[in-house]
C-alpha cells in the first residue's frame, strides 16, 4: 500500500508535447500534481480535466506542476486534450498497468461503449490523484474504484495556500502496529 512520506513509484510516460515525463526528473518548487484518469471514453474525466486544465495556472502560481496521464493510446489522449483545450496541462499516455498497479490504482475491464459512446479498452486504471514533493515523497493521495466523486480542485489549490503558509507535514503515514484503546 503506497502511503503518505513513503517514496513514489517509477514513474515515466510519453507526453502529447513529444517529450517524456519521468516523476524522478521533475524539479517544482513545491510538488508535482500527477492526476490519472481512466481515459477518453470517460465523460466524466473530460469535465474534471477541463477543471484541471483551468486551474493549472493557479497550481503553477504554488509551485505545483500537473500532468495528466492515463493508459489510452496517443491518438486518444490527443482526442481527450482537443475536447478539454489543453493548452497548460500536460497529457500523458500509455501508462502500463502494472505502473498502474504499483501507485495503488485500480484496474477496470471493458463494459463496451460508454454514454458517449465511445468504447472503453479492455482493460484500464481507474482515477487516482497525487502530490509528490521534489523529493520524490508522496504528500497527498486519493485513489478511487469508481469514476465518481474525485477531489475538488479549487479546494486543492485554497489546501495548498494553507499547507505552504503553515508548512504542513504530510498525513495518514502511519504503518506500524496500532494499540487499542
Amino acid at each position: 500500500m503506497l502511503t503518505p512520506r513513503q517514496h513514489a513509484p517509477e514513474l515515466a510516460v510519453d507526453t502529447l508535447a513529444g517529450t517524456q515525463f519521468r516523476l524522478s526528473e521533475e524539479a517544482p518548487e513545491r510538488m508535482t500534481l500527477v492526476c490519472f484518469y481512466r481515459g477518453l471514453h470517460c465523460p466524466i474525466c473530460a469535465t474534471y480535466l477541463k477543471e484541471l486544465e483551468r486551474l493549472t495556472p493557479a497550481f503553477a502560481e504554488r509551485g505545483v506542476s500537473t500532468i495528466a496521464i492515463s493508459s489510452d493510446t496517443e491518438e486518444r489522449a490527443r482526442a481527450m486534450a482537443e475536447k478539454i483545450g489543453a493548452a497548460k496541462l500536460r497529457v500523458g499516455f500509455g501508462l502500463s498497468l502494472a505502473d498502474a498497479r504499483q501507485w495503488g490504482l485500480y484496474v477496470s475491464a471493458s463494459r463496451g461503449k460508454t454514454s458517449i459512446g465511445i468504447e472503453e479498452p479492455a482493460l484500464f486504471s481507474e482515477p487516482g490523484l497525487f502530490l509528490i514533493r521534489p523529493d520524490n515523497t508522496v504528500y497527498y493521495l486519493s485513489v478511487q474504484s469508481m469514476p465518481f466523486v474525485r477531489p475538488n480542485f479549487a479546494e486543492m489549490v485554497q489546501a495548498l495556500d494553507f499547507v505552504i503558509k503553515n508548512d504542513y507535514p504530510a498525513r495518514g503515514e502511519h504503518v506500524g502496529p496500532i494499540a487499542e484503546q
